[in-house]
């Protein structure tokens, strides 16, 4: 809970005057661009997201990027949307939130509409089903690679146990996700509290 307190009070320190100064225009094609752009959903759009936001417009640092994420993917809902409220009102507020989620969800409202009108009229097409093929390939890849930058991240002993933990605990005894994710947090709560006591100094 103080991480998330500590977290939601960077506004002014940690973004500065000149991303508050982004327009809601650029916001919206920014986000439609992620949305439009971005096959496979989910993990797979966060590199996606991680190179617009932090390497090419420079909204937020890596460090901020990654605590939104493990923010965002802790909540209920859709990623893309979680990520583009919370970046859209750090940065300009409430419209900025309305503006940046629109943006983000626009495309596949409007991809997903004409799929359904004339998809099954060429679902056994043999050149759609090569498409698809090669996209479930490509988003395995993605999501391999957001995987693997959450995990560099936490570049430690710990870290790794954790995500063994947890893959053993989802393959092997089939434990609900929402179950695994407050019980790490609560476990890494404890072991950073330990650490605390551990190397508090009387003196």
């Amino acid at each position: 809970m103080l991480f998330i307190q500590h977290f939601f009070c960077y506004d002014i320190n940690k973004i500065g005057r000149d991303s508050m100064q982004i327009s809601l225009t650029r916001l919206f094609f920014t986000f439609l661009k992620i949305g439009a752009f971005t096959f496979g959903g989910g993990y797979a759009m966060i590199p996606i997201i991680e190179r617009e936001l932090v390497y090419r417009y420079k909204y937020i640092k890596t460090e901020d990027f990654y605590d939104t994420l493990i923010i965002c993917q802790s909540l209920p809902g859709v990623i893309a949307i979680n990520f583009s409220v919370f970046i859209g009102l750090k940065l300009r507020g409430v419209r900025g939130a309305v503006v940046a989620a629109v943006g983000v969800a626009l495309p596949s409202f409007i991809i997903i509409m004409t799929i359904a009108a004339f998809f099954f009229q060429y679902i056994e097409n043999p050149i759609v089903e090569a498409f698809f093929k090669g996209v479930r390939v490509s988003v395995v890849g993605l999501i391999f690679l957001a995987g693997f930058k959450l995990l560099k991240q936490n570049r430690s002993y710990f870290g790794v146990f954790v995500a063994a933990l947890t893959f053993a605990l989802i393959v092997t005894f089939e434990v609900h996700p929402f179950i695994i994710i407050v019980s790490m947090g609560l476990f890494g709560l404890l072991i950073t509290k330990t650490k605390e006591v551990m190397n508090h100094d009387p003196s």
